[in-house]
């Protein structure tokens, strides 16, 4: 089965244009929608991984979100919101994790809320990295619409 991204994202001409992500997205009637649990900066074992690195966390969280999406049949280019939770009170620590996940998402700067938490849930963990992504799936060639 072949992929198409379903989503276009919408900048406002209106809105401040300091934040680096467009404040909308849409997805087509018909699009699979594909909702991503959080992904943590755990590695194959389950362990935490750079502990009490913000950045290092966030990269490690943003290769095991890019590792689901693929297993969804999607990429961060069919992403159509994030939610990025970074255990700090902090500022400058949420900026930290931001510019990583930021930066993997390049030209894609899908819709993203970043949040300041108490604390998450695994032993040492920073960061976390929500994610809704939406794809069309073509029929195969040869294959008939169902009715």
């Amino acid at each position: 089965m072949t992929r198409t991204s379903a989503v276009s994202l919408i900048r406002s001409r209106t809105l401040s244009d300091v934040a680096e992500y467009a404040y909308a997205a849409t997805a087509p009637a018909g699009s699979r929608l594909i909702f991503l649990a959080g992904a943590c900066p755990l590695d194959e074992r389950g362990d935490t991984v750079a502990v009490g690195d913000y950045a290092g966390q966030a990269a490690k969280a943003v290769e095991n979100l890019r590792t689901a999406l693929a297993d969804a049949g999607a990429s961060v280019e069919d992403v159509i919101s994030t939610r990025v939770l970074v255990a700090s009170a902090r500022q400058e620590d949420l900026v930290t994790a931001w510019e990583v996940v930021r930066g993997a998402f390049g030209d894609h700067d899908a819709p993203s809320t970043l949040m300041g938490v108490t604390v998450l849930g695994y032993t040492d963990q920073l960061v976390e990295i929500e994610a809704v992504a939406a794809v069309l799936d073509a029929p195969e060639a040869g294959s008939t619409p169902s009715r």
